[in-house]
């Protein structure tokens, strides 16, 4: 997994919300100790150049940069359809989770 800063920060500020703490049953001390279990798996990227605006959803565009300047083979996402096929302008596949356990898997 990669993340720059940007996207860091993003998934923090989603985790964070009220509703994901209800829907997976966790107090907010709780959800801290997750996102800093993330952050501390993920592989730093450096954000050399910015590729916006290349996606419909402007919230994308920071997975995006992160999988281009990561060199990353895939973005593994439950939102395929708003990245189209631009992230093959980059040489990254987009893959649904299950796509992406069945080759780990195989």
């Amino acid at each position: 997994m990669l993340a720059n800063v940007a996207l860091a920060l993003e998934y923090e500020a989603t985790c964070r919300r009220a509703e994901h703490g209800v829907a997976a049953g966790l107090s907010q001390a709780q959800v801290g100790v997750f996102i800093d279990a993330v952050i501390a798996l993920a592989e730093p990227v450096e954000t050399h150049f910015l590729w916006r605006p290349q996606l419909r959803d402007p919230g994308d565009e920071l997975v995006l940069e992160a999988a281009v300047n990561g060199r990353a083979q895939a973005i593994v996402t439950f939102n395929r359809k708003d990245f189209g096929d631009i992230p093959t302008r980059f040489s990254v596949e987009v893959l649904a989770p299950i796509d992406a356990l069945r080759r780990i898997k195989s």
